[in-house]
């Protein structure tokens, strides 16, 4: 800002004088940013007012609907607003000025009313009013000479953010839901708008910018100012939807004050209601909120997904409701210009949720998979911690774009940028750390090279420690300030999760512990019926008539359910009190000794013999009972024979898939659950999908786990190869430096001087 834009805000911000004591500091902004815009669009309106009122007394007794009414008035006044009132704040009067105000606010075109409306700015001039305060806060705005010739809609425009920063900086609790820091924003656009020759050089050249979470318009108004401070004769048209009515009004205000058509700014929830569903735009900037969840639109978001696919916004997949991230990033894509139009380029802060979370096949994995695989993933930027007035978490800022140069395609930059600070002299809520235009041109040329940068060394300052607490005496050494920056191949995120099985191996025995079990019910059954049989049954008759009955002990039962097991539902309850329950596990334990009495009581481990032993007793059962019975004595054993599913017939032998050749025959044996594992295979497009499985299960697992074999089954739904695709970017991981810990003997003998320091104090105590 000129230093004349910069007097004319403090003049502004001056009202806050006026409105101390009587008004909350967060407060001010509400006030002082509506009694700005309205001073500006009186000066920019006078001089057409007389038109516009000329123009009123000659339709109005012709009874015209009010659409078309407002047309021919905004015809009149060559604006994107009109006013139809007489007064202005110079005559309000100092009598009934609440009254003139408010009737002079109502008699401004919908657009211009409504952003007084959402401001709530009728409560405030009540406010006012009542604390005596309203006549002299009009003298002291209308004292602001805010005429175009004097203030230009661009100076304008800079005034009005700086008071919207001040206002966001005086209620940093909340700041961050609706404003991004100046600096973030800063970059951000430098890096979206950099390549475009055409639009920083061109006379007349048209650009459309859009913000899907508006906020106050700071991306906006950042956007369309390094356009134009490097091209003036550019054209901007700004679009942009906000969801919180106030930042709406201040983002409407502040594009209305720049000349921008303000019916291109709207208002709702972008995800579930995109109210610029046919447009597509050049350049879009955006900071959507950080793991906010999507439950109140989930039904609206799954309908597009399941009826649209890739036609509508969300066609790769959906994140986990806890966090929307991805769907803005998704919405946005979904906004870019076609190529054959020239395509668009994307700017988005995202925590860093998005990068990893999800593993192959969730809806995140297939998003990231859809940006690498579609080559729309220009770079990622990592920014220092503590960066934003509401949270001090990791932040990273994504650039996409459907039209990259030549040398980019299949690339993607990682630039790390989170050395690149300096501290703040005093914090804004969580906002500590802050970058200078250094900062900001660093990256900004990494970015426009887009070559690798070794970790080099960066002239800045230690931060200074904390001197509280106790101090070690042999202080961590201090880790220099770096910056770095490293291209991968788009196929280097993703990787191929391979389902690796091994053999079931199991024992069974007919000893008495274990067919005892079968007097209870299976889960979720079994614990309560143990302790009811416990603690009522012990006494019963199996032969008689009485066995199982509980009626006498529900009250009892039914309490100690209420106290140890409340998961149990009433129909569960009801089936652990019923007679018939009993008998039928009875039946079933009774079965289970007939069959010990022909088995006996030895330890099998082999349990391919199972079912010809029970065969063998002559002894028939139905499902349900061989089931339980099976469950209750056979048992994982990793000394027992492994467990035959299938023998193959005219099958060829296929070890690496579990098909194996033993005595003759091709074997494929049941899988153990328990020791089911997977295995990420990096994806390699150069060879054979096969190929690379194969090859890294024989140097990785073989090795290791020679019974193991590849699942076969598990295939990917989109190209159908073995194995599921799944991308993620781990960018710490990339970035890491490895720090070797101090040597032992040193760290002993600390530990020894604490050790000694410490006996002397309590030395003294006992003493």
């Amino acid at each position: 800002m000129s230093q004349s834009t910069n007097n004319l805000a403090s003049y502004i911000w001056s009202l806050a004088d006026l409105l101390r004591g009587d008004f909350r500091q967060s407060q001010y902004g509400r006030i002082i940013l509506p009694f700005t815009l309205l001073r500006r669009l009186e000066c920019v309106f006078k001089e057409r007012k007389a038109d516009v009122l000329k123009e009123l007394a000659r339709i109005e007794p012709l009874n015209l609907p009010e659409e078309a009414k407002e047309k021919l008035l905004l015809r009149a006044s060559g604006l994107s607003f009109y006013n139809t009132s007489q007064m202005d704040l110079a005559t309000l009067g100092a009598s009934g000025i609440k009254d003139n105000l408010e009737s002079y606010i109502q008699c401004f075109s919908k657009d211009a009313r409504e952003i007084f409306e959402y401001f709530k700015f009728g409560e405030f001039i009540a406010q006012l009013s009542d604390a005596n305060l309203l006549y002299k806060a009009v003298q002291q705005v209308k004292g602001a000479d805010l005429r175009p010739e004097v203030v230009s809609n661009h100076d304008m425009g800079l005034v009005f953010e700086e008071l919207i920063r001040r206002f966001a900086e005086s209620s940093n609790d909340t700041a961050g839901e609706h404003f991004t820091p100046r600096d973030i924003v800063e970059l951000t656009t430098s890096l979206v708008f950099m390549d475009d020759d055409a639009a920083l050089t061109q006379d007349g050249i048209i650009r459309t910018i859009y913000d899907p979470t508006a906020g106050t318009g700071g991306f906006l108004s950042a956007g369309m100012e390094y356009v134009l401070q490097l091209n003036p004769n550019a054209v901007m048209r700004a679009f942009g939807q906000e969801l919180n009515p106030e930042s709406y009004a201040i983002c409407k205000a502040d594009m209305l004050i720049k000349g921008q058509d303000v019916t291109n700014i709207k208002l709702g929830n972008t995800l579930s209601q995109d109210q610029l569903a046919n447009e597509k735009f050049d350049y879009m900037l955006s900071n959507p909120p950080f793991g906010v969840d999507w439950k109140k639109i989930e039904k609206d978001i799954k309908d597009e997904h399941a009826i649209k696919g890739h036609d509508g916004r969300f066609g790769p997949g959906l994140p986990r409701v806890s966090d929307g991230s991805l769907l803005f990033l998704m919405h946005l894509i979904s906004k870019l210009r076609d190529t054959d139009k020239g395509g668009g380029r994307i700017g988005i802060i995202l925590n860093g949720s998005p990068l990893f979370t999800g593993g192959a096949g969730s809806g995140e994995s297939e998003i990231r998979r859809h940006i690498l695989e579609s080559d729309l993933l220009e770079a990622i930027v990592a920014l220092p911690t503590d960066m934003f007035y509401n949270t001090g978490i990791a932040t990273y800022v994504w650039v996409l774009t459907n039209k990259k140069a030549p040398e980019r395609k299949g690339k993607v930059l990682l630039i790390n940028g989170t050395d690149l600070y300096s501290k703040m002299r005093k914090s804004l809520g969580s906002k500590r750390k802050w970058m200078d235009e250094g900062d900001i041109a660093t990256i900004t040329r990494c970015f426009g090279a887009f070559e690798p940068v070794q970790a080099e060394t960066l002239d800045k300052p230690a931060d200074a420690k904390s001197n509280r607490g106790r101090q070690a005496a042999t202080p961590k050494a201090e880790t220099s300030k770096t910056f770095a920056a490293k291209i991968f191949d788009t196929h280097e995120f993703g990787y191929r999760r391979l389902t690796i099985e091994r053999p079931l191996r199991e024992s069974y025995q007919f000893s008495d512990e274990r067919i005892a079990t079968l007097r209870f019910a299976p889960k979720p059954l079994h614990a309560i019926t143990q302790w009811i049989y416990e603690t009522f049954g012990t006494g019963w008759d199996e032969d008689g008539a009485d066995y199982g009955v509980l009626t006498d002990h529900e009250i009892d039962i039914r309490t100690h359910i209420k106290a140890e097991f409340p998961e149990l539902k009433e129909k569960q309850i009801k089936d652990a009190l019923d007679p018939k329950t009993w008998r039928a596990q009875l039946a079933i334990l009774q079965t289970a000794r007939a069959l010990q009495a022909k088995i006996g009581t030895d330890q099998h481990d082999d349990m391919n013999g199972y079912d010809k032993a029970l065969k063998a007793t002559g002894i028939k059962l139905d499902a349900t009972a061989k089931k339980q019975i099976t469950a209750a004595v056979s048992w994982k054993n990793p000394k027992a024979a492994k467990v035959v599913k299938k023998v193959h017939k005219n099958t060829p032998a296929n070890p690496l898939y579990g098909l194996f050749e033993v005595d003759g025959h091709v074997v494929e044996y049941k899988p153990d659950g328990d020791l089911r594992d997977n295995e990420n295979v990096p994806l390699d497009p150069s060879r054979p999908v096969n190929t690379v499985n194969e090859a890294y299960f024989l140097a990785e697992v073989a090795p290791h786990v020679p019974d193991a074999w590849i699942d076969g089954s598990k295939r990917d739904v989109i190209d159908g190869e073995i194995g599921i695709v799944g991308y993620e970017i781990p960018f710490n991981r990339h970035f890491y430096t490895y720090t070797p810990p101090r040597d032992l003997a040193e760290i002993d003998a600390e530990l020894d001087a604490v050790s000694a320091e410490i006996m002397a104090l309590l030395q003294e105590v006992r003493v």
